[in-house]
């Protein structure tokens, strides 16, 4: 197919402040060669996904001589999807009227000069954005991003539209996926036991998006296998929880630690540093990484490891950053 193959739906909608697209919705790429986006060239984003209305094929793209967004998208989702951009780009749910950078901390100062118009993202796909997290716990970006490429090729189905991309398999999908090819994607039993655990539960996640962020973060680490770490993932995605902090990550913490302070800190030290900014404390990660503070390097970057992992060796080569 394609590209001219006409829309099933089309949004022209003006946000009153200029939005970037491709930054906005990149961290719903998982990497390089995620099946299920595609950004262009000109910052336009592709996203083929899963609605409770069906399949979708969404396109974005930021229109700023016309000071609007235009969206449209292919599949019986399309409905669900126009109407859920303002919610995706953030504009619907994220307040950040009470965010004030401190005087103390002037690179979050400049971050925030260089994106006032960020917005926390909300992407209503609760499985998701969980069977995608669950991917990347205790290994390396590389290894989780290839396994997803893998899986989703593999157990995923064309997406409606003319982009060539490829939804994500469903929760059923998921479930009926061979203990072998896990294994060949890499993925060992511990992290593919969230998915397949999850997946009967599916119907049920999606409500916790009428929760509470502390009711949602309790209700996702009730399931097995999902910690601070995985609950925060998917909530900065699929919940828009502006404080949904990745504590338990390799890097976060040191690099934000090290951005406002100037110290290496770990998750506790990092706590502290941020507990003034309770409520926003994703974003002010989130602030830091578009201005792109990380870390000096001392060391060489860890190798990957030559076997599926194991506990004992798995926190080692915990990469998420």
């Amino acid at each position: 197919m394609t590209e001219g193959v006409t829309p099933d739906g089309e949004l022209r909608w003006r946000p009153g402040r200029p939005v970037a697209v491709a930054q906005s919705l990149g961290t719903l790429r998982r990497g390089a060669g995620d099946p299920t986006f595609r950004r262009d060239p000109d910052g336009t984003v592709w996203r083929a996904t899963r609605t409770p209305q069906g399949p979708v094929l969404l396109r974005v793209r930021a229109r700023p001589a016309d000071a609007e967004v235009h969206a449209q998208a292919w599949g019986p989702g399309t409905g669900w999807a126009l109407e859920g951009v303002p919610h995706l780009l953030g504009d619907a749910d994220d307040d950040h009227t009470d965010f004030v950078p401190r005087p103390e901390h002037p690179t979050l100062v400049q971050a925030w000069k260089e994106n006032p118009h960020f917005r926390v993202i909300r992407t209503r796909a609760v499985f998701e954005a969980l069977s995608a997290s669950a991917l990347e716990q205790v290994v390396t970006g590389v290894e989780a991003f290839a396994a997803w490429r893998r899986l989703v090729h593999r157990f995923g189905e064309p997406a409606p539209g003319p982009a060539g991309l490829t939804l994500p398999p469903t929760p059923e999908q998921w479930s009926r996926i061979p203990s072998w090819e896990w294994l060949q994607a890499g993925v060992e039993l511990r992290r593919r036991k969230v998915t397949i655990l999850a997946a009967p539960r599916a119907a049920g996640l999606e409500r916790t998006l009428g929760m509470s962020p502390e009711a949602a973060d309790s209700a996702l680490r009730s399931l097995p296998g999902i910690g601070v770490w995985t609950s925060a993932e998917i909530r900065q995605r699929a919940h828009g929880h502006a404080d949904a902090f990745s504590f338990g990550d390799y890097h976060v913490a040191k690099n934000v630690s090290w951005a406002l302070t100037g110290e290496v800190l770990d998750d506790a030290g990092c706590a502290e540093v941020i507990e003034c900014y309770r409520g926003h404390r994703f974003r002010v990660q989130r602030l830091l990484e578009l201005a792109g503070h990380r870390r000096p390097r001392r060391a060489p970057r860890m190798t990957l490891p030559t076997h599926t992992p194991n506990r004992a060796v798995s926190a080692r080569y915990r990469a998420h950053g």
